[in-house]
């Protein structure tokens, strides 16, 4: 019988999903979101239950635990797992199953359930640093997924964004999610030349979706847990971690696939994207994205904007911030006034962004076809000198792109 918990979402529930004992040596616990998802789990598990080490060895089954939530399942999703376990008694899978009433039954709801659970039972045994894995029902987690995780953790990071790669299909919405994946892997490299991060090189890549994203029990409770929304609530996630200044690693190594079904468990997502796309091919409709231009202009100023923020309490160059408010289309006097008004950069840029939206830069940068943008910035890269990769290039150096 389901275990109906019937939890408010300000409220802990008055009993843990997970009751099971804690190994003494756990240090990543996976959570595993599931409803009605019998055609992909046992591929699911397979690949959590054989990871492996950089030496090709097994994983120590008491250095990581995988928690799943069946939830509002009208299959036999629960059963199957619950024969898995059976089968394989050695692999640390702890099973629940919940049925939520309607207006909470939502994947934000049950992946806060599911992280909350994992950062309880890492804290237990004392794993501060302890790691909170997150992935789908629907994806399979490659092989080496758990060792490079823990390997950028170990390199100073407070969270671990995976590449969530899409099983090919002959979905008319396939070239659009092509074209958006190649631009936003250009993005991601022209932002790693013009506001670098020490704890993300490049390679990196774009991605911090629930099928892969990994974030510490104590960067977890520093950015108030996985935020109350519905859906995107990976998105909330990253935002929220971006407020602390987290440092988010965006590794190439950490990878997934994960199925392009256009008919998805959750009303806003990645399957509601590929519809749209599916439906902007029928309909013909172009395909837009943020010009290279504005995106340059944005990255560098960011970058300037951090370092002005990193000697905020000094004596700050007004012609410098004059710069950056007239390049990004915002008040040079609102943005001295806020320089100094938040402990973390992530916060005021946050802000920034919100100002940009409300002021001209929507106007000064219209979007263009996404195969503009693509092929602009594959020029850039063509053309790029050692001045213009510098992190410091000025913002008139990639202004004759875009």
């Amino acid at each position: 019988m389901p275990v109906d918990i019937h939890p408010t979402l300000n409220e802990t529930p008055v009993h843990h999903l997970f009751n099971d004992s804690v190994s003494s040596a756990l240090r990543i616990s996976v959570i595993v979101p599931v409803r009605d998802e019998t055609a992909h789990l046992e591929q699911t598990l397979d690949a959590l239950r054989n990871q492996i080490n950089a030496n090709a060895g097994p994983i120590s089954p008491d250095l990581y635990e995988v928690l799943l939530l069946a939830n509002n399942c009208t299959d036999d999703s629960y059963e199957l797992a619950k024969h898995y376990q059976t089968c394989y008694p050695d692999f640390p899978l702890h099973l629940a199953q919940i049925q939520l009433p309607a207006h909470q039954a939502n994947i934000g709801t049950v992946r806060r359930l599911l992280m909350d659970e994992a950062c309880r039972r890492l804290l237990s045994v004392g794993n501060e640093n302890g790691i909170i894995a997150s992935t789908d029902g629907d994806t399979t987690v490659d092989a080496q997924w758990l060792w490079h995780i823990m390997a950028e953790i170990d390199k100073g990071c407070d969270a671990v964004a995976g590449r969530i790669i899409a099983q090919p299909d002959s979905s008319p919405a396939r070239l659009f999610h092509v074209r958006d994946v190649t631009y936003r892997q250009l993005i991601t490299k022209v932002e790693s030349l013009l506001d670098p991060h020490v704890h993300d090189p490049w390679p990196r890549h774009f991605q911090h979706f629930g099928a892969s994203f990994a974030v510490t029990c104590r960067a977890y409770l520093q950015a108030g847990r996985l935020p109350e929304v519905p859906y995107l609530e990976d998105e909330a996630l990253y935002k929220a971690l971006l407020r602390i200044d987290a440092k988010i690693r965006k590794s190439p190594h950490v990878k997934v696939r994960t199925s392009a079904r256009l008919q998805g468990r959750v009303a806003i997502g990645f399957s509601e994207q590929l519809r749209s796309w599916a439906k902007m091919h029928y309909d013909q409709q172009v395909q837009l994205a943020e010009p290279p231009g504005a995106l340059l202009i944005r990255f560098s100023n960011r970058h300037r904007l951090r370092l002005l923020w990193q000697h905020r309490h000094a004596t700050v160059s007004t012609d410098e911030l004059a710069i950056i408010a007239r390049e990004l289309c915002i008040s040079e006097r609102w943005l001295q006034c806020h320089l100094t008004a938040y402990p973390y950069f992530g916060q005021l840029w946050e802000q920034v962004e919100v100002s940009m939206s409300h002021n001209d830069w929507l106007r000064a940068w219209p979007p263009i076809p996404i195969t503009e943008a693509i092929q602009q910035l594959r020029d850039y890269f063509c053309s790029l000198t050692a001045t213009t990769a510098s992190p410091t290039g000025r913002v008139g150096t990639v202004r004759s792109v875009g």
